[in-house]
């Protein structure tokens, strides 16, 4: 674990302090041994693989969307080019198994 990392789950407000920990975690019990990094401003793994952003109402879970076909990049939200997203509103809010698939597709794709 990061210290960096630690420190900018620690000062974000709840829920999303509890939903970027929970998440956190679950990056790490997916994908066991992977490193975390800050990078953009925001936690992120894996080099960039993944990431979890704070924002005012929600945290979202980033995805590379590299190497994934088109039917696989429709399962995340957003519209970006290089990256999708999960948003996640509140902790009751993680499907912990859809995430931990997702981290497992682009972890083998990318």
């Amino acid at each position: 674990m990061n210290k960096k990392v630690d420190e900018y789950i620690s000062s974000q407000k709840s829920p999303q302090k509890e939903i970027c920990t929970c998440l956190r975690q679950l990056i790490h019990n997916t994908l066991s041994g992977i490193n975390e990094e800050m990078k953009w401003g925001v936690p992120a793994f894996a080099d960039g693989k993944f990431y979890i952003v704070a924002l005012k109402n929600h945290v979202n879970i980033g995805f590379s969307i590299e190497g994934l076909t088109d039917e696989e990049i429709s399962l995340f939200d957003g519209g970006g080019k290089t990256t999708r997203h999960i948003q996640v509103k509140d902790i009751s809010g993680i499907d912990s198994a859809r995430i931990s698939s997702l981290i497992k597709l682009v972890d083998n794709r990318s």
